[in-house]
């Protein structure tokens, strides 16, 4: 049983929350992580001016996604940083190209879900990975969540990510924050949670 991570990562912090992910996954009996980068866009200059290019030479290690890794997968977890509260172009760019798989109804009934990462608290956690659900659920996916039995995401001693929808984190407006320790536990329990959904539909 496989479970495909695919994500977007400008300063490394949803890889961050993508490698919390894949240890929750890895929590389950019989599940397999993919972990996957969606293709950068951006020119090297720009990448240059934002402060990104150090980061960019270590992420880009990762293999891009195939619509393949999503034909083979049994649940597929979605990572995007927000732009204007909605995912990055560049997730964007490669959910455009699964015309094939929405054609064939390849994705139908496959767990899906979502994470993010913002600058501010405020700067569309929720409505990005709202956002990534409506993908998601176009390609019949069945949705699954960070459910209140992750008991971190009631927290109101600390700023923190997560919500109802999804793991999340907050990078700070330079990128200066890394995701808190309840962030990533919030990160890990999805992908134990979203495995052991998968498990139960595909054994």
């Amino acid at each position: 049983m496989k479970v495909l991570i695919m994500y977007y990562s400008l300063y490394g912090h949803v890889k961050k929350m993508a490698d919390a992910i894949a240890e929750g996954v890895k929590q389950v009996d019989g599940a397999e992580v993919v972990l996957r980068r969606v293709a950068e866009t951006l020119p090297d200059d720009i990448i240059e001016s934002v402060g990104a290019k150090e980061a960019q030479q270590e992420l880009q290690k990762v293999p891009v996604v195939t619509l393949d890794d999503m034909r083979e997968a049994s649940a597929i977890i979605v990572g995007t940083p927000t732009r204007y509260g909605n995912m990055c172009s560049q997730m964007q760019a490669f959910i455009d190209s699964t015309g094939p798989l929405w054609a064939k109804d390849e994705l139908v009934g496959k767990v899906g879900g979502a994470f993010t990462s913002t600058a501010t608290l405020h700067g569309g956690q929720e409505s990005t990975i709202l956002h990534v659900h409506t993908m998601l659920l176009h390609l019949g996916l069945v949705i699954v969540g960070l459910p209140y039995s992750f008991k971190g995401q009631a927290k109101v001693d600390e700023v923190t990510g997560c919500s109802p929808y999804g793991a999340s984190t907050i990078a700070g407006g330079q990128g200066e924050r890394t995701p808190t320790n309840n962030e990533l536990e919030g990160a890990r329990f999805q992908g134990r949670h979203t495995a052991e959904i998968a498990k139960k539909l595909f054994g």
